[in-house]
């Protein structure tokens, strides 16, 4: 869902997207690479400005994007360890050029963007900023239809995709090189089969999202895309004979067991899981950064976790699995902190469905792989949580506008919460009954008017936040659900490492 205006021909004018971010818009004209402007004397005294200063549109530094390389690096750097058959180190080598590749990617994605902004924009993939001041508007602060504003690229994402799959690619030959000179029959085929079958479901969901921006596929569409582009993972993980049991807790033990094999069942759930990934990140969207944002968030939160869970288990199958999602999540990070970069208030690009759906698929792939998915949900807390709260719009109960992004306030430059407006009379008796319990619990604002018809908010995570703190700046409100995101993943490795071992009898 999107709340940018594409303009790419006069028949879709006139239409916005919904829910899907808004914005994520700048607030100046994008310039291109205008280098032929420049004295060359002059160049090298830009470059090294360039560095240390934020980048036009209020960017982090390009200094900060080198400190993140370093961060990442320093959290697998090798170091000695006794194993007690002497010093082995670690990580090994793949991992370590897993890292390099993963800074060059960072810095390929930071620089290539703005390089095709221009081209994007010639080819009619652009939307415009409806929360910005720079976009046209009446004495009363309404928009003006058909919308004027400044053009900013969309469906981004797709360049930090292919860098990403570009990354993974050229890491394949390290991540075996161990096995060159042993004997072909000793090879992985089953862990290579894997590795390959993930970054293909991956393409296909980086292709499938670029579709959708191009063609503004409906929900329906939305929904199949990524049931499809899971099946090569599942049909590779059946044929190695992937787990379908699920270990029971304590409470259930005495009636099904330690653990209960769910079979066909646990193939669904994973093709759900996928399913929920994409789209979760695509609803919880509306403001500057925010997408790209709480994907490196659940990013750094898995590779946390799996950092620690390598540093935890002494079972190589376990210590493979999380080795799997470290190399996966370190390129997702470095590439994705670049299109933060460039997303970031006032955004200078859009990252557009594409990315939605390649970050949802990764994470997906990662945790079906590795096999903690139940982990990955404790991740997601904040779109569970905004996707809960929508569902009475989501499937009408209440009436759902064509756009729930919070908007504008052109006066103060702060954004506010958007409403929906209808009668409750007219409600279904479900609708009201759900209607009633979030008058009495506070936890929306309810404008009466004069008709007999009330104006309440949008069911949105960002609505509820804006509900609770008051309008904010469109910087301040990215932070502020960033912030959210943050603190639920804390909680996430509180519950995963300290009130699991109330439920089950072994945690892993």
């Amino acid at each position: 869902t999107t709340t940018m205006v594409e303009t790419r021909s006069s028949r879709r004018s006139s239409r916005r997207r919904t829910d899907k971010g808004a914005a994520t818009g700048a607030g100046q004209k994008p310039t291109g690479d205008r280098k032929d402007q420049m004295p060359s004397a002059n160049v090298a005294a830009a470059a090294a400005a360039a560095a240390v200063a934020p980048a036009e549109g209020g960017g982090p530094p390009i200094w900060l994007t080198a400190a993140v390389i370093c961060a990442t690096s320093a959290a697998v750097v090798p170091s000695a360890k006794y194993s007690g058959q002497g010093i082995k180190i670690w990580p090994p080598a793949p991992l370590c050029v897993n890292v390099i590749l993963s800074g060059l990617g960072c810095l390929g994605t930071l620089f290539v963007i703005p390089h095709f902004r221009e081209k994007f924009i010639k080819a009619r993939l652009y939307g415009i900023d409806l929360n910005k001041t720079t976009t046209k508007r009446d004495k009363d602060g309404v928009l003006i239809r058909p919308y004027n504003g400044i053009k900013v690229p969309e469906a981004m994402g797709v360049i930090s995709g292919m860098m990403f799959l570009v990354v993974m690619f050229l890491y394949i030959p390290f991540a075996f090189a161990s096995h060159y000179t042993k004997p072909k029959e000793d090879f992985p085929h089953n862990k290579l089969t894997e590795f390959v079958a993930a970054l293909l479901s991956i393409a296909c969901m980086c292709f499938l999202g670029f579709a959708d921006n191009v063609l503004d596929l409906r929900w329906r569409h939305k929904l199949l895309l990524p049931s499809a582009a899971t099946l090569p993972l599942l049909m590779v993980y059946w044929v190695n004979g992937g787990v379908t049991f699920v270990t029971v807790p304590n409470i259930l033990i005495p009636i099904l067991g330690r653990v209960i094999n769910l079979g066909f069942l646990y193939y669904i759930y994973m093709g759900m899981l996928a399913v929920f990934c994409t789209n979760a990140i695509n609803i919880l969207a509306g403001v500057n950064g925010l997408e790209a944002g709480q994907s490196l968030v659940i990013g750094v939160s898995i590779l946390l976790n799996s950092l620690l869970q390598l540093s935890r288990l002494t079972n190589p199958a376990g210590r493979e699995n999380h080795m799997f999602a470290v190399v996966f999540m370190i390129p997702f990070i470095t590439t994705t902190f670049s299109l933060t970069y460039h997303n970031w208030y006032p955004s200078r690009v859009f990252v557009g469905d594409t990315f939605c759906y390649f970050a949802g698929m990764t994470f997906a792939v990662v945790a079906i792989l590795g096999h903690f998915s139940k982990t990955l949900l404790l991740f997601f807390i904040p779109q569970i949580a905004n996707f809960l709260y929508s569902c009475p719009q989501l499937f009408k109960l209440i009436p759902c506008p064509r756009h729930r992004m919070p908007s504008l306030d052109s006066k103060t430059g702060k954004i506010g919460m958007s409403y929906c407006e209808f009668k409750p009379s007219e409600l279904s008796t479900l609708g009201r009954i759900i209607y009633g319990v979030l008058t009495k619990l506070h936890m929306v604002k309810v404008i009466p008017q004069k008709d007999g018809s009330v104006k309440m908010n949008n069911l949105t995570l960002i609505n509820w936040t804006l509900f609770v703190f008051g309008p904010m700046r469109e910087d301040w409100l990215t932070i502020s659900l960033l912030t959210e995101q943050t603190l639920c993943s804390i909680l996430a490795f509180v519950i995963r490492y300290k009130l699991a071992a109330l439920l089950y009898q072994v945690v892993e």
